[in-house]
């Protein structure tokens, strides 16, 4: 599962970004995902994840 939720979460973080991932969004890839992983890979806990996460928390709005 780890490989199918890690590409929905990259997925995901490219549509919240309204970017392309980059390699220092890596490290909050890998963070969102172990987290999915404790929680049974809830779809709520990706989100969650993302939301929180400092790539998202820091993007610009153009």
């Amino acid at each position: 599962p780890d490989l199918f939720v890690g590409t929905l979460i990259e997925k995901l973080m490219t549509y919240a970004l309204g970017r392309g991932i980059e390699p220092a969004d890596a490290p909050a890839i890998r963070r969102i995902l172990r987290a999915a992983r404790q929680q049974q890979y809830r779809f709520s806990s990706i989100v969650i994840g993302i939301t929180q996460s400092t790539p998202f928390q820091m993007r610009t709005v153009e």
